[in-house]
């Protein structure tokens, strides 16, 4: 009951995405499946951090990476706070619990010149598919929206008059970033195409699939590696190194991080100065470049 409970709660109070909730879920209904094999424990509410313990040595036996582990914690942390605070535990058995140490992700985004070489000289195909692969090129780079952002927008979200496109973010957070000339250009030119698809099912939704439907994540991943994998050598060519990019480009023109946040729908500095690394490198050439005391 108690876990039922959790998962309404992520749902309907926290407005967490439904992809969230089943990642929160899968996580705790593992580790009650481990306490049920290896305890002979049917209830997870009461049981005692030594536990928790043998299923994290459990996962690392398994291969299973710490930053994994650490997410499948957290998601049992996150469970135990709710006990706490609807009264069926009284202390947490994570209360003590040090997340595990894990290596510093480093993700190197696209640079300035293989952005305008997909942009401006792969030739994309004169038809619908062609037109809206390079529309979601073009929207994840200049906009820096997340791929479920994408998916999700509907042709009423873009206001042609204003220059703007309103986007649903996480925890339904609406926000609403610029379009330059060329995105509206896009646009226009996909929809041109979008008009002479015949049977659209999902009409609302700005991008579509060539049978009318919805667009999807796993769509929208393979549209990126395709047409990276063309220009990058760069291992991991993903829309999340799109928005990488959008930021990271940003910053190394002198936008200001608070704006940067904003327009990534991000709720602290602390998740947008992650983009920063790369802004600072290209600042260090810029001042070895130009600092008079730096000799030649």
């Amino acid at each position: 009951m108690s876990v039922s409970a959790f998962i309404s709660y992520l749902r309907l109070e926290k407005n967490y995405s439904e992809h969230t909730i089943k990642a929160y879920q899968k996580d705790i209904e593992s580790f009650a499946q481990f306490c049920k094999e290896h305890h002979e424990e049917d209830d997870i509410i009461g049981i005692s951090y030594p536990m928790i313990r043998n299923w994290i040595v459990e996962l690392s036996d398994q291969g299973v990476s710490n930053r994994s582990i650490n997410r499948k914690i957290s998601s049992l942390q996150a469970y135990y706070k709710f006990l706490l605070k609807i009264g069926d535990i009284s202390v947490s058995p994570l209360v003590k619990h040090r997340a595990l140490k894990t290596s510093k992700k480093v993700e190197v985004p696209f640079s300035e010149n293989e952005m305008e070489v997909i942009l401006s000289e792969i030739p994309f195909a004169d038809d619908f598919e062609g037109e809206r692969d390079k529309l979601i090129i073009e929207l994840l780079y200049t906009t820096g929206m997340r791929r479920a952002e994408l998916v999700n927008l509907k042709i009423n979200d873009v206001d042609f008059s204003s220059q703007v496109i309103k986007v649903l973010g996480k925890r339904n957070k609406e926000r609403v970033i610029p379009i330059i000339p060329s995105a509206i250009e896009q646009i226009k030119n996909y929809l041109s195409k979008r008009s002479e698809l015949e049977n659209v099912t999902d009409s609302s939704f700005l991008i579509l699939t060539k049978e009318g439907l919805k667009i999807y994540e796993t769509l929208v991943y393979r549209t990126i590696n395709k047409y990276f994998s063309l220009v990058s050598p760069k291992v991991k060519k993903s829309p999340h190194i799109l928005r990488h990019t959008f930021a990271t480009h940003l910053l190394n023109r002198g936008a200001d991080l608070n704006s940067v946040k904003e327009l990534l729908g991000h709720s602290s500095l602390a998740s947008t100065q992650v983009y920063t690394h790369n802004s600072i490198a290209e600042l260090k050439k810029v001042h070895q470049k130009a600092h008079p005391r730096n000799k030649k």
